[in-house]
C-alpha cells in the first residue's frame, strides 16, 4: 500500500486513501491509483472529476 509518508514509500493524501483503496479494488496500479487519487485533493479538483465521469457515463448510454 502507499503510505502517506512519502518519499520511495509512495504518497497519498491521507483524506484519500478511501479512494485510493477504492481504485485498488478496480484493477489500477498503485501508480494510477495514488496519482488519480492525489488529483482530487480540493473541493474544485474532486467536482472536475465527476463531471469528466459523468459525461463519460452519459456517453455510453
Amino acid at each position: 500500500m502507499v503510505s502517506s509518508r512519502g518519499g520511495k514509500y509512495g504518497y497519498v493524501t491521507r483524506s484519500r486513501h478511501a479512494a485510493y483503496r477504492a481504485l485498488r479494488r478496480q484493477g489500477k496500479s498503485k501508480k494510477v491509483a495514488a496519482m488519480i487519487a492525489n488529483r482530487g485533493d480540493s473541493h474544485a479538483e474532486r467536482s472536475t472529476m465527476a463531471k469528466k465521469g459523468w459525461r463519460g457515463r452519459k456517453r455510453k448510454r
